[in-house]
């Protein structure tokens, strides 16, 4: 039974979110809003009614047309407006502005600018919740044309897999942009929840007490441990798509009966019928007048962010390690190196765990983790096939606290999830002012030389490095496999750790168990006088044994692995140049805007007065991984091709 007291509540938290509306939308047409601004005039009673039995604890993950969601958790009317206006008293430093307001401590996970991208991320806090089984709930909030995009599916079905507490909030508004949701779905939701296994609810989206009574029953009973539910709540906007939208695709008399129905009318009609006299809504309403009022006079005065302050929040402040003893104990294997580290930190950390597909039973493609599920009970988990649902998890969980350590089985299949990895894991930190942490690991592997072809061949960690944000790692031996994944695991920022598979059998000395080594480091792994050979992973096998060969003519070359590839280790590589004077590059990565051109860059750049002969690179020329065993041989460099062009520049040839 709702009470008068909540009734009035109820109104007050729509009447709030409306007025905020309205305002943000003069603001908006008079200049002070920057960018894009989308409004959520007519859907008051979803959010508020979704929202109402959430507690502080619980996460909710938002749309572009968000300010209502992020009113309704319970965030604050000045900070929101400052962020609007791009002040640095802004809900997020003035970083993420209209579609990108977030305040994790608060639960909210974040408003986001990509369609339905919230959903995978919205999985990844119920994830957490249901490891540490305090009672938390997650909800999305998405709208109709999000049930379009692959990330809505593979969310559902993963949620639906491992019984998560978790609502799927639809608000059906009528309208994908400016196409009508009968134009873009031939099934409907229902449908949807029952091909998933899961339970659907329908509920009138302009009542906000049919919405908080349904919400009361469903999340009572997803913190008692009830599985997923997908709620579609039909409601309604006022406003395009977009403040400025024209709106040709819909009627007048369409926008003038959905009017009728109103939220806050409504409201003050069932206010009615339990007594509640219309001059208290009248008083609501002048009380959120004089709040709003209030909102944007203060924000007006913020001040805009520093121009000092454009590099914060890009990277959490990593902890500085120092360069490890070199390890000296029985000698071990790289796969073995992977499951040791991954072991430890399980071990350790009780905010570690691991996901991907086939990592549980099947012990990862290569077996690396076989046995782990069952030492590690829940906390070793199998995914569908599903890479954006696998990364987008692994935010939510890190923005919730955990320390997720997920799978890409084969590094051509991060295209698969570049959103995940590119919008969301590698940006939250910093379009939330710094608020949202983001510790997680990306494990991934490639190899070419074995005949697998274009899509499982591929090095891609030039267009990983290029994204900021994102940490990329590349070990060359067990040792450091095993230090740099177990400081990938600790490290506060998302990083993409990369591991050849034609060195998984590679041996070497085993380390201590709490041998760590510093990530954006590289090392000195032969000293030289002649030339700096630069590479890292498995072309760094390669690069060493070229390095020998031509000693034994008499040029004395320098071999650099830098380990991490971003961020680059610059001052190690100009170090060595500044002594050798010539510089070449190795690596698996086709040629062309690779790693090898960046640091052709920094040689002419900052560099440029130590060089004695022209920077060349070693690399698989611009072309798919070919099939065929002749051609892949062909196509890609091995110690021959480094010790010829290391000859080159000792002769002073660029070619």
């Amino acid at each position: 039974m709702v009470s008068n007291d909540e009734r009035l509540e109820m109104y007050r938290r729509m009447a709030r979110i409306r007025q905020f509306e309205q305002a943000a939308s003069k603001l908006y047409k008079d200049t002070e809003i920057p960018g894009f601004v989308h409004l959520s005039i007519g859907q008051e009673a979803t959010a508020v009614g979704a929202c109402w039995h959430l507690r502080d604890d619980d996460a909710i993950t938002s749309t572009h047309r968000g300010h209502g969601h992020c009113l309704a958790k319970g965030l604050d009317v000045e900070p929101m407006f400052a962020e609007l206006m791009g002040r640095d008293a802004g809900t997020c430093r003035g970083r993420g502005g209209s579609m990108h307001i977030a305040d994790p401590q608060r639960g909210v996970f974040g408003a986001n600018g990509i369609v339905g991208a919230g959903i995978p991320i919205a999985v990844g806090a119920a994830t957490a919740a249901q490891m540490r089984g305090e009672g938390q709930v997650a909800l999305s909030f998405f709208g109709d044309g999000a049930v379009a995009q692959g990330m809505f599916h593979e969310a559902v079905n993963l949620a639906a897999v491992w019984d998560l507490p978790i609502v799927f909030f639809c608000e059906n508004n009528n309208y994908s942009e400016f196409s009508r949701a009968a134009d873009q779905h031939r099934a409907g939701l229902a449908a949807r929840a029952a091909g998933y296994g899961i339970r659907y609810a329908h509920v009138d989206g302009n009542d906000v007490i049919a919405v908080a009574e349904l919400m009361e029953g469903l999340t009572a009973g997803l913190r008692q441990g009830d599985g997923p539910v997908l709620v579609e709540a039909e409601t309604y906007r006022w406003h395009g798509h977009y403040e400025g939208d024209p709106q040709r695709y819909r009627t007048e008399d369409e926008l003038v009966e959905w009017k009728r129905r109103d939220p806050l009318i409504l409201a003050r009609a069932r206010m009615a019928e339990a007594g509640i006299e219309a001059r208290a809504a009248d008083e609501v309403d002048a009380e959120i007048a004089r709040e709003i009022e209030e909102a944007v006079t203060s924000a007006r005065k913020a001040p805009y962010p520093e121009p000092g302050s454009l590099h914060d929040h890009v990277w959490a402040e990593r902890p500085e390690l120092p360069e490890p003893a070199p390890a000296d104990g029985p000698v071990f294997r790289t796969m073995d190196a992977v499951r040791e580290a991954v072991s430890y930190e399980l071990t350790h950390d009780g905010d570690v765990f691991v996901a991907g597909i086939d990592v549980g039973e099947g012990g990862n493609v290569f077996g690396l983790f076989r046995g782990l599920a069952d030492e590690f009970p829940g906390r070793v988990r199998d995914t569908p096939i599903s890479e954006s649902a696998i990364v987008g998890t692994a935010v939510g969980a890190a923005m919730a606290g955990m320390r997720p350590v997920v799978e890409v089985m084969y590094m051509d299949f991060i295209t698969v999830c570049m959103d995940m990895l590119v919008n969301q894991a590698a940006k939250l930190r910093f379009m939330t002012g710094g608020r949202a942490s983001m510790p997680l690991v990306v494990r991934t592997q490639f190899g070419a030389g074995r005949s697998s072809g274009s899509q499982h061949s591929q090095s891609l960690e030039a267009m990983l490095a290029h994204v900021p944000g994102l940490t990329v790692v590349m070990p060359s031996n067990p040792a450091d496999t095993y230090g740099l994944l177990r400081a990938a695991i600790r490290d506060p920022n998302p990083v993409v750790f990369v591991e050849n598979r034609l060195l998984y059998g590679k041996k070497g000395p085993r380390p201590a168990p709490d041998h760590l080594v510093p990530i954006g480091k590289a090392r000195v792994v032969r000293p030289g006088k002649d030339i700096t050979l630069v590479s890292y992973s498995r072309m760094l096998i390669e690069a060493l044994a070229a390095a020998e060969v031509v000693a034994a003519e008499g040029i004395d070359v320098e071999v650099i692995d830098l380990r991490t590839v971003a961020p680059l280790d610059r001052a190690t590589v100009l170090d060595s140049l500044r002594r050798t004077h010539r510089l070449v590059v190795a690596h698996e990565g086709v040629q062309d805007f690779g790693v090898g051109a960046e640091l052709a860059a920094l040689a002419a750049n900052e560099g440029f007065w130590h060089l004695d002969a022209p920077v060349v690179r070693v690399a698989p020329p611009a072309m798919p991984a070919p099939y065929s065993p002749p051609l892949e041989k062909e196509w890609l460099p091995d110690q021959d091709a480094i010790a010829g062009a290391l000859r080159r520049v000792a002769g002073g040839e660029s070619r």
